[in-house]
């Protein structure tokens, strides 16, 4: 399940891809499978292990003698020199940081100029619904610390340098199951509601002809989950 579009991101074979805050490596088997040199960021060490494991064995599968770099790190000193990367993702990650100023910087950094970033993070409404329908949906350790407004996000982005190219929205098919998450107790998946439609999303995903796939593409530009935000890095 991507966020990113990787056809707006421009992402070619061959250029040299971070993906911060990877997680269980969506972004990255993807980039990966494009042919870019994915370096995958995360700072949770189960997750990179896992990330690492699976980037080896599509490297051994499909691309022998190529694999992808695997690193757990920090969003705020990202341990890589200035310019290294042609593409930069950043899905969900931002809204966890505290000092998500200091990440942008670092995003703003590592990223080439002229290459060109993806930004994901909760879009307001839903996020906003969320929130007043559950404390524990944020207040965990690692949890939201923000909700973004859109202007504000942009604002913050081009503060740092980046120059922004454009936009969507996408998950709208989530929006509806996280708010009956929060409306029955975020912990209760064994609520039979919350198993249905968990169900649903899994067969969504798993069946790349789903007539799903086009009521979520009408859907996303009033209900979709994330905001996705592109800007490059001015030469």
């Amino acid at each position: 399940m991507l966020t990113v579009d990787y056809d707006r991101l421009g992402l070619s074979p061959g250029d040299r891809l971070l993906d911060l805050g990877c997680g269980a490596g969506r972004h990255s088997y993807e980039g990966f499978l494009r042919g870019g040199r994915v370096v995958a960021v995360d700072a949770d060490g189960d997750e990179v292990s896992d990330v690492a494991a699976m980037l080896g064995a599509l490297a051994a599968e499909a691309f022998p003698g190529e694999a992808g770099s695997v690193v757990c790190g920090d969003a705020l000193r990202l341990p890589f020199a200035d310019a290294s990367f042609d593409r930069v993702i950043a899905a969900e990650v931002l809204e966890h940081v505290h000092a998500d100023g200091r990440a942008m910087t670092e995003l703003a950094r590592v990223l080439r100029p002229g290459g060109t970033l993806a930004v994901t993070v909760p879009r307001w409404l839903p996020e906003a619904v969320n929130w007043a329908l559950s404390h524990d949906y944020h207040a965990v350790p690692g949890g939201h610390v923000r909700i973004y407004r859109r202007s504000t996000l942009l604002d913050r982005l081009r503060g740092v340098g980046l120059r922004y190219l454009g936009r969507h929205h996408a998950h709208a098919l989530h929006s509806p199951y996280w708010w009956l998450k929060c409306a029955v107790g975020v912990g209760r998946d064994d609520h039979r509601l919350v198993r249905a439609y968990h169900a649903v999303l899994v067969w969504d995903i798993t069946h790349p002809r789903s007539p799903l796939r086009l009521a979520e593409r009408l859907l996303n530009p009033l209900l979709g989950k994330s905001l996705v935000v592109y800007l490059d890095k001015p030469c």
